[in-house]
């Protein structure tokens, strides 16, 4: 498959809402260790849509991530990804991860890396097509001539964009990353945000992400969820009206102000236990 050919799902742009729910999450909770870490988790994540997670240190943010990723069962509650268990999903390669630590494999290039999942799932494929697909995806996240660079030769960001392309080169649905940009710069972060939004609207995928940036959720995202602590909750949830496409210029327009205020505070709620929504 070429670059060219990827589009979003139905040939309609990524800015367009439509209601077929892709991620649903039904009164889920979640007890580790004898603690309650998330309680009656109600999400319904649209096919297509781009959505953010943010809240205090400790709400669950990440433990509600690997819910959806089939890496924690719920206690109590039922997850479906198009309708089946997330573990079910990921076993249909459905399922895209990025962790902040970009985990390259130190003695393989950029194009290695970004094959590397792909040869795992699907043994049929040879190293030229697995090598082909790699540079597809490294082209995708703007690397294409970084292909035969090797980890300590890559800065922060760029190692972070072969992790993207990982994920990517499996073809899934759902793409869920934890805090991908939280150990970047704030120029790099800004530019690996851009970068991200472009590659969701060229693909259509639906995206989770978890972050601690207000202006980065309001930045990338179509709706954003605060979760609350103890146990983490949902406790508001706001759907950023800005239109599509957005750039970093996006920031200096006074709607986007006025929504940072408001999940600014929205955050603030959110940090007394057992709160209010």
């Amino acid at each position: 498959m070429r670059i060219e050919s990827i589009r979003p799902a139905g040939g309609r742009p990524a800015h367009i809402r439509h209601h077929d729910d892709l991620i649903s999450a039904k009164s889920v909770s979640v007890t580790l260790a004898r603690q309650l870490v998330l309680q009656n988790i109600d999400l319904s994540i649209p096919k297509g849509s781009f959505v953010s997670l943010i809240g205090p240190s400790g709400c669950g943010k990440s433990t509600l991530l690997k819910v959806l990723a089939g890496l924690v069962n719920p206690t109590s509650g039922s997850v479906s990804i198009a309708g089946l268990s997330p573990v079910e999903a990921a076993r249909k390669r459905m399922i895209g991860l990025v962790f902040q630590d970009a985990n390259l494999l130190p003695w393989k290039n950029a194009v290695d890396n970004a094959s590397m999942l792909l040869g795992i799932a699907d043994k049929s494929l040879s190293r030229a097509d697995l090598r082909a697909r790699g540079q597809e995806m490294l082209e995708l996240v703007g690397l294409g001539d970084s292909a035969h660079k090797r980890p300590n030769e890559l800065s922060g960001g760029m190692r972070q964009r072969v992790a993207i392309a990982r994920a990517l080169a499996l073809d899934p649905a759902v793409l869920l990353m934890d805090e991908p940009f939280g150990a970047l710069d704030a120029i790099t972060r800004d530019q690996m945000g851009q970068s991200l939004l472009e590659i969701w609207q060229r693909t259509g995928k639906t995206i989770v992400l978890v972050t601690h940036s207000i202006d980065e959720a309001i930045h990338l995202s179509r709706d954003v969820h605060v979760l609350g602590i103890k146990p983490g909750r949902i406790t508001e949830s706001l759907d950023i009206g800005l239109p599509y496409p957005r750039d970093l210029s996006v920031t200096e327009d006074p709607e986007f102000v006025r929504l940072v205020v408001q999940l600014r505070t929205m955050l603030r709620a959110s940090h007394q236990p057992g709160g209010a929504s």
